[in-house]
């Protein structure tokens, strides 16, 4: 698996790299700049040149890899399309009209499933908006002493704002512009962001304490928390009561337990034209684009070429993007087994941990908003499965140092929620009657079967089956970012 995935992200460097820097991607030729003279002219792709079979079947493979993210968020804008107002589809995942919000009102329900690897510590909400259509308007109310974030990315799901508590942001008014936006900036404006992409995307994330007090307290808060189309703006502060909105039948069901596929192998070639013009090309990546250009231009004339791309993308769907649902595929180790995602939502060029990060966990925040650590083997390298029982010991000073929150996680293979009838989905800050250990040590119990008495805080229920976790620090602590290894999980006797 890691050698395949070697090779296509060898393969798109030295494309990458060897192209220099390019005018346009449909040009057949870059200007290698100097000191700012150029020197000479690199050709690019001749055109109608024989593509062999083979070959168009290897780079689909890469441009598959490639796109892979860009277009799951393409394909998620025709879902909000779908959607008259702001609610929840399926009664489970917020959803709104593209340029608008909408809020959960609590914990999201485990039966989602749209986005891989949700948490239970947040009131979460999602809104996709569309620049080229309309700036956006996102309305932040004042959270007090409460943790906050609200992520804005782009297409590439690279992050475009800084805006939430470890900022030191204010409440306030803050404009999303898409590219090449000169609009004017009406007065009241807090802060203006800019997306070099006109897909854009925005997540609130507030955290919750478990408790019926806090459920109550965090609602006045949220219904002040809006997004909408800056002709709506008006500089006065618009409120919605979250807990009221409508339920959706949902048209994108998913069946067998597995994340919604906003990406489906047979349709990708159909899509990706639509989507390289969407996304315009990174500095250095115009000659990747001329290449992968050139390869759908040759399908577009020679029809036979069509079934190989599509062949590629099957085989790239089961070779190279299945295995990144397995944690271990994802990241970098940094001991025990565990792996993290250093460049979470700020990922360039280095596609390898984009897609990786797309297909087990969409949506990372950056690292000073979030770490994650991903694990699915125990201190031996051996899968994780529910057939055995563990425990994870947190020494008083491996606790995560956090400004924020922390938790522990469990998924099922498909990275979702663990439905158990105890409805335990994590442990962390929010649990407030966490037993520690006499010297400040903390252990975490894994097991399918509920424990003795004494254990049962402590308790995260797993399935019978294979399963992996996520440790989250939520505005991690300086020491966290320098580096920091969680404990192993041990088999108990």
């Amino acid at each position: 698996m890691k050698n395949k995935l070697f090779v296509i992200v060898v393969g798109l460097f030295l494309i990458l790299n060897g192209g220099c820097k390019k005018n346009s991607a449909t040009e057949d030729s870059v200007s290698v700049h100097t000191n700012d003279t150029i020197q000479k002219t690199v050709p690019g792709p001749v055109p109608d040149v024989v593509m062999t079979k083979e070959y168009v079947y290897q780079l689909g493979k890469q441009m598959y890899f490639w796109g892979w993210p860009l277009v799951n968020m393409h394909n998620r804008v025709l879902v909000m399309r779908q959607v008259p107002e702001p609610g929840l589809n399926g009664g489970a995942v917020p959803v709104a009209p593209v340029g608008e919000l909408c809020m959960e009102s609590d914990y999201i329900t485990p039966f989602e499933r749209y986005v891989a690897c949700p948490n239970q510590d947040v009131v979460y909400g999602f809104g996709i908006m569309m620049l080229n259509e309309n700036p956006v308007v996102i309305q932040i109310p004042d959270f007090g002493k409460r943790f906050w974030v609200v992520q804005i990315g782009n297409q590439r799901t690279d992050g475009i704002a800084k805006l939430g508590a470890m900022y030191g942001s204010q409440k306030g008014f803050y404009l999303v512009v898409g590219p090449g936006w000169d609009g004017k900036v009406p007065e009241g404006i807090t802060k203006v962001f800019h997306s070099d992409t006109n897909l854009a995307f925005v997540i609130p994330r507030a955290f919750l304490n478990n408790t019926p007090e806090d459920k109550k307290a965090i609602q006045p808060v949220i219904n002040q928390l809006m997004a909408y189309p800056l002709s709506k703006y008006d500089g006065k502060m618009k409120t919605k009561e979250w807990a009221k909105v409508p339920s959706f039948p949902d048209p994108n069901a998913s069946t067998g337990g597995t994340e919604v596929a906003f990406v489906i192998p047979e349709k990708f070639f159909q899509e990706l034209p639509t989507v390289l013009k969407e996304v315009p090309p990174l500095k250095g990546e115009e000659s990747l684009y001329a290449l992968f250009n050139s390869v759908l231009e040759a399908a577009k004339k020679d029809s036979t070429l069509v079934p190989i791309l599509k062949k590629a993308a099957i085989d790239a769907e089961k070779e190279l993007i299945e295995p990144l649902r397995q944690f271990k595929n994802v990241g970098v180790p940094v001991g025990n087994y565990w792996n993290t995602t250093k460049n979470g939502a700020a990922f360039g060029t280095d596609y390898l941990s984009r897609t990786a990060a797309a297909r087990a966990n969409i949506f990372v925040n950056q690292p000073n908003e979030t770490i994650y650590y991903n694990q699915d083997l125990d201190n031996t390298g051996t899968e994780l499965n529910g057939k055995s029982n563990y425990t994870v010991t947190f020494s008083k000073d491996i606790i995560p140092k956090v400004k924020g929150f922390w938790s522990l996680t469990v998924y099922d293979h498909n990275h979702f929620f663990f439905i158990n009838e105890q409805k335990i989905y994590s442990l962390g800050t929010k649990n407030k009657d966490l037993k520690y250990n006499p010297d400040g040590s903390l252990t975490i119990y894994f097991q399918n079967q509920k424990p003795s008495p004494d254990k049962v805080t402590n308790w995260l229920p797993i399935p019978k089956d294979k399963f992996g976790l996520l440790l989250r620090a939520y505005w991690p602590e300086e020491s966290m970012l320098k580096g920091y290894t969680p404990p192993a999980f041990i088999k108990s006797k």
